[in-house]
């Protein structure tokens, strides 16, 4: 297998530490989307990393696809739980924190748009839900170690991967200074070598 990724993609990186966390080898290979020869609209339609090209050439996408498929590929240190309940509370945990990132690009890439083409009620939209995101993930965190029935899982990959994305693209943030859970939370992901190895390089 070969995932197609990108170093500062949150998505792609969520997928790379589950890869890691499960010990399940996988080929990276590092891509860029503007480069005319970039592969991943061949086996990507929508032309979006990450891809997981399996052994066979067919293909999968997007990231909350990709990690459910390494999870159930070995038993060994689930991410995902395979209770019912704690399931559905670590995949609603992934969908905000995914959610936080595509606004937060949204936002990001309006704002790259020439002065007289740019529209700042909907990067203040866009903003808005990065906002509110970040208050309920804060608040449901508390003084928890994890995010789910304080046990490590896919929701605290999530939700590591969204800051340290946010630490790349929005410094202004300040987001540990406004939300000392979060703060706790990346400091204690931090000591995993799958998060700390896949952090991505700062500009």
């Amino acid at each position: 297998m070969k995932l197609l990724y990108s170093l500062t993609s949150p998505y792609a990186r969520k997928v790379r530490v589950v890869a890691a966390e499960k010990r399940i080898e996988v080929e990276m290979v590092k891509v860029v989307l503007s480069d005319p020869d970039c592969p991943v609209s061949h086996h990507n339609p929508l032309g979006k990393i990450p891809v997981l090209v399996l052994d066979d050439g067919e293909s999968l996408f997007d990231s909350r696809v990709i990690v459910e498929f390494l999870d159930n590929r070995t038993p060994v240190a689930r991410l995902i739980p395979q209770e019912h309940s704690a399931k559905v509370w670590v995949r609603r945990w992934e969908a905000l924190a995914d959610g936080i990132c595509d606004a937060a690009i949204a936002a990001m890439h309006e704002s790259r748009r020439a002065e007289n083409m740019r529209d700042q009620a909907v990067i203040e939209k866009q903003m808005g839900k990065v906002h509110r995101g970040l208050r309920q993930l804060n608040a449901e965190l508390g003084e928890s170690k994890w995010c789910v029935d304080d046990t490590f899982s896919l929701a605290d990959i999530a939700l590591g991967c969204m800051l340290g994305w946010l630490d790349l693209r929005y410094k202004s943030l300040e987001w540990r200074e406004d939300y000392p859970n979060f703060a706790r939370h990346f400091e204690e992901m931090m000591k995993r070598p799958s998060f700390s190895e896949s952090a991505p390089p700062q500009d």
